[in-house]
């Protein structure tokens, strides 16, 4: 009977060594895609937006409120 505890603690001892090291690499892969979305995302922040590029942006429209629609907010 000691016999079959001795191999399940065997068993357990490397079941927990095989998570903490999947563990351990599954961490640094999530952190390393992490990493990367949060770069695209500071890129796609500056290069778009820097420099103030939004004011080289004409509106198709020569109405002075191209979004504004009057039936929208007509009170009745």
């Amino acid at each position: 009977m000691t016999s079959i505890f001795l191999f399940l603690s065997d068993v357990f001892t490397w079941a927990f060594g095989f998570f903490e090291a999947f563990g351990y690499v599954l961490n640094w892969i999530l952190f390393i895609v992490a990493s990367i979305i949060f770069i695209y995302w500071c890129w796609e922040l500056v290069v778009p937006l820097g420099n103030n590029k939004d004011r080289d942006y004409k509106s198709p429209s020569k109405v002075k409120r191209p979004y504004y629609d009057t039936e929208i907010y007509k009170k009745g």
